[in-house]
């Protein structure tokens, strides 16, 4: 059993926090990664800082901004993987980004990095299901999960298509447009994720809009894990702690 399918197992909804990776600095951000773990994330997707993040709301884009400013590279990310897996040997690590920082990298060279470091899984926002050999040989050569994206246009058919030999976990998005904290979410949610969770042969992760314990513990009704980014992005370090805590508490 992989390390995710171990933390699927243990928990009755994981908890995924995304943070972006060289804000506001690489060492802050490596504390940053700490914290997140040291108040009970399960898995915690590291952001690629990317020029054109063009999924990805105000706070997202900010951070993005601010880490290649300071000059934050994918190897940079890499390093600061390495040195989570060193620290946390239980915690599941994806690394979350855009592909063409990914290819520019190196495909072969990026997967096997990843796997010597102990990296669990890749999720690439902009490559899409007709694309994904681009990928998708090298993750199961390298023993990572290719993690898939489901749309919330997305219909059913495209979506067992998407769903029928995922690894690892599916992110489920949960409402239309960019990341970032929402009012509300969408009414017909809870419908989407009992149907995706029907379709898909490992667990269901939803994220987008989630913005804390209220609207994580609604989520989490329907959904394997709750995935909060631009909530945790947007918080100082002596917030994040607390933050990070309250959603354990709300899913626990």
């Amino acid at each position: 059993m992989n390390r995710l399918n171990k933390i699927f197992s243990a928990r009755k909804t994981a908890l995924v926090i995304f943070d972006s990776c060289g804000a506001p600095t690489l060492a802050e951000s490596e504390q940053r990664l700490e914290t997140i773990v040291a108040n009970g994330a399960d898995i915690i997707e590291l952001g690629v800082p990317f020029s054109d993040p063009m999924a990805d709301g105000p706070a997202i884009q900010r951070a993005s901004q601010e880490a290649l400013r300071q000059g934050t590279t994918l190897k940079h990310v890499i390093d600061m993987a390495a040195k989570l897996r060193r620290n946390h040997p239980d915690t599941g690590i994806i690394l979350f980004g855009y592909f063409n920082v990914f290819l520019q990298y190196g495909l072969e060279r990026f997967t096997s990095e990843l796997e010597s470091v102990g990296v669990d899984g890749v999720l690439v926002v902009d490559l899409p299901y007709e694309e994904r050999d681009e990928m998708l040989p090298l993750c199961k050569k390298h023993h990572l999960s290719m993690i898939p994206l489901v749309a919330p246009g997305t219909g059913a058919e495209r979506a067992q298509m998407i769903v029928r030999d995922a690894d690892g976990f599916i992110y489920c998005v949960t409402a239309r447009g960019v990341t970032g904290e929402r009012a509300a979410l969408p009414p017909e949610l809870s419908a989407r994720l009992t149907e995706l969770r029907k379709l898909s042969p490992v667990p269901v992760a939803a994220g987008f809009g989630i913005d804390g314990p209220e609207s994580a513990t609604a989520v989490a009704k329907f959904a394997d894990a709750v995935v909060v980014g631009s909530a945790a992005v947007r918080r100082p370090l002596a917030e994040l702690g607390p933050f990070v805590a309250s959603l354990r508490a709300a899913l626990d």
